[in-house]
């Protein structure tokens, strides 16, 4: 094991852009108010489980069920667009039915955006580039970052207001309709080839 300062900057780096928990804040607001609570732990856990275990069995997996990992981009990009669309126009597209803190939680918390696409197909790049305990500690990193956001996204939202939040989603579902537009077609150009 050989530990890289410069390549766990930059792989926290890469994987702090592509997750965007500071983004996700007013996602994580919507959330805890519709399920009630969120289990920061749980979901700062589930996202941690999923990330490691798609830098070692990713591609394994999805060779296994015969998706490539731009197929599965381009599947997540579709539930972040309808997330930001729910941002945005104020609508509910998911059903509201059997919202509870343990699926919230889960799905789509933990994933798809703790965990979803763009983090797991930056983890196959990573994995290319850099050595994987330095890719392992960069995900830890991230994973405190965002048990910290979730756990104390009541604190932001009284800090910020509901005014504040209200512009704050609207401004960060552009960002993430943006994020998913550019996922979807840079892999769909990737399927083309």
């Amino acid at each position: 094991m050989k530990f890289d300062i410069k390549e766990i900057t930059a792989a926290t780096m890469i994987l702090f852009a592509v997750i965007d928990i500071v983004g996700n804040i007013p996602i994580v607001i919507k959330l805890r108010k519709k399920a009630g609570h969120i289990q920061s732990a749980k979901a700062s856990i589930v996202a941690l489980v999923i990330m490691i275990a798609f830098v070692f069995l990713g591609e394994r997996i999805l060779n296994i069920i015969g998706v490539e990992v731009n197929e599965f981009a381009v599947a997540g990009s579709f539930i972040l667009f309808f997330i930001a669309l729910e941002m945005i126009l104020g609508v509910t597209l998911f059903k509201d039915e059997q919202v509870s803190p343990k699926t919230v939680t889960v799905f789509p918390l933990a994933f798809p955006l703790l965990a979803g696409p763009g983090s797991l197909t930056s983890l196959v790049a990573l994995r290319a580039e850099y050595k994987i305990e330095n890719i392992i500690v960069a995900i830890f990193i991230n994973i405190i970052l965002i048990y910290i956001v979730l756990k104390t996204s009541r604190h932001i939202e009284r800090f910020m207001g509901k005014n504040g939040i209200i512009i704050i989603q609207k401004v960060f579902g552009v960002i993430l309709l943006a994020i998913a537009v550019k996922l979807f077609t840079s892999n769909i150009q990737e399927l083309f080839k």
